[in-house]
């Protein structure tokens, strides 16, 4: 797959002129929604919308259609519309606007947009990139899954699922600092997304592994202490750190079943932690978060 640009399809999108404006719009929209896209020639950024507009239309497979109209050419209805920044997508159903956005946006979003009108869609062509990065990772392609994210985030810089797919990978590579410094470029309002905090608190968990201390001197510790909290503890966030995920639950169980108020909950929050990093979904955040619940509810 790619990231090129797409052209139009017939029926689905087509340039419109004032005097065919009725036609094209607000009689084609009694059939389904009908994006109008306003645009001019000298417009940066409706050159970077154009394309990827086009691609997400033609992605929903009819459900709704993209009438393009040049401002510079056609500016009485923007004007009647009150449209003062372009690029401007307004959406019209059953011959009235409904919605619309100002700006060039990523390809996610417009499929967001889109979805709010027609329902629910397929996966876009960056979603299908994102979870092949994520396939080859996952087989050990680390070159593979790198050269897929790096261009995702060539088109889509704010693309959450692709800073947090290639923090990850580079995490799992044992580059920390690079991973944080990914996940830094995260938008604002996205930065405590699950997947980016998930991606965040297996960084964290990283630095801690590999400030606690030998392994099997932390496993000596134990044993030769089992009222050592502190060595239990740092015992659990080696064993995650070798991924040995089950016995570092484990410990961290076992202190709070010991002690379950040590260090201000400390291992409860070290618990929560890892299910963070691991993903609610992920099997051991499940088995992890029964184990818990059986202790603490028991």
């Amino acid at each position: 797959m790619s990231l090129t640009d797409a052209a139009p399809d017939a029926g689905l999108i087509k340039d419109t002129t004032t005097a065919t404006f009725r036609q094209d719009v607000l009689t084609e929209s009694a059939k389904q929604p009908v994006l109008v896209d306003f645009w001019a020639p000298w417009c940066g950024p409706c050159k970077q919308l154009g394309p990827i507009i086009e691609k997400t239309v033609k992605a929903a497979g009819g459900k709704v259609k993209l009438v393009k109209m040049n401002i510079d050419d056609h500016p009485q209805i923007a004007g009647q519309l009150g449209i003062q920044s372009i690029p401007a997508v307004i959406a019209f159903s059953r011959g009235q606007p409904v919605d619309g956005f100002v700006g060039a946006q990523p390809e996610g979003q417009i499929k967001s947009f889109i979805e709010k009108l027609v329902g629910p869609m397929g996966p876009t062509e960056t979603e299908e990139l994102v979870a092949e990065a994520a396939a080859l990772a996952e087989e050990g392609d680390a070159a593979g899954a790198a050269e897929i994210y790096g261009a995702v985030l060539a088109q889509e810089p704010d693309n959450v699922a692709a800073i947090a797919g290639f923090a990850r990978l580079q995490l799992d590579m044992g580059a920390t600092d690079q991973a944080r410094r990914i996940i830094e470029t995260a938008p604002a309002d996205k930065a405590n997304s699950p997947a980016i905090a998930g991606v965040r608190a297996a960084i964290e968990l990283a630095e801690q592994a590999s400030s606690v201390g030998d392994l099997d001197e932390l496993a000596k510790a134990v044993e030769a202490d089992p009222a050592n909290h502190q060595a239990r503890f740092d015992f659990a966030v080696a064993l995650n750190g070798r991924d040995r995920r089950e016995e570092a639950v484990d410990q961290l169980i076992e202190i709070i079943r010991r002690d379950r108020k040590w260090n201000e909950e400390a291992a409860r929050k070290q618990l929560l932690q890892l299910f963070e990093a691991w993903g609610p979904m992920d099997e051991m955040s499940i088995a992890g978060r029964r184990k818990l619940s059986g202790l603490l509810y028991s």
